[in-house]
């Protein structure tokens, strides 16, 4: 099994002219002596004491929105590691960081592996058009980022997003796993797969 770490992080999500105050989940992948962080938010600082020492092998942005890549640069300046986004969400992180490109564009299906673990991407679009999600299938675990979380599917309310889209990625790319992945979200609790799968009906009546 992976070596999993986790920091919560606070700091503000802004966007369509608002700000919000957020706590968010930093997932570190890897071993003791080499890992990955999928979504740096709001405390680089934090994240490296996390780190312990060990080598950073890449940052991974599960979509663009501030409070997920807010840190990312000075993490990567600090570690000399790489920083990964879908494309689709390059608008986004321009708002952020308007003159620093990332280093690798995420695709859908690829596979990153960090210290014998292999993680999948699953391109999910609907909280935002390039957001991902990152499957660990050996040890039955999906990163969902703002995608799915314990209670429902990522808000949709603002620009770039869409609750129809958001309701299909998830029903044919994330429910296809076992019901037993454990789900760990980009805010607050984790959930499982089953325990989700369970509300889609309810979701997809809210459609109508």
């Amino acid at each position: 099994m992976a070596r999993l770490d986790h920091v919560i992080t606070s700091g503000i999500f802004s966007l369509d002219g608002g700000d919000f105050e957020v706590d968010n989940n930093v997932w570190i992948i890897g071993d003791d002596r080499e890992a990955i962080v999928l979504d740096a938010a709001h405390d680089h600082v934090a994240i490296l004491e996390a780190l312990g020492g060990r080598t950073l092998k890449g940052i991974i942005s599960t979509h663009g929105h501030n409070d997920h890549i807010n840190a990312a640069a000075e993490l990567a300046d600090e570690t000399g590691c790489p920083i990964w986004l879908h494309p689709d969400d390059t608008m986004l992180w321009e708002t952020v960081y308007p003159d620093r490109r990332v280093d690798n564009t995420l695709t859908d299906g690829q596979v990153l592996s960090i210290a014998g673990a292999e993680l999948s991407v699953i391109h999910t679009p609907g909280h935002s058009p390039g957001g991902c999600c990152l499957h660990l299938a050996e040890d039955s675990l999906l990163f969902s980022g703002d995608t799915l979380f314990n209670g429902g599917p990522g808000a949709t309310g603002r620009s770039f997003s869409s609750y129809d889209l958001i309701l299909d990625s998830i029903e044919h790319k994330l429910f296809t796993l076992p019901a037993e992945t454990i789900v760990h979200t980009g805010h607050g609790d984790s959930t499982s797969i089953g325990t989700e799968a369970a509300s889609l009906p309810a979701w997809r009546a809210e459609q109508n």
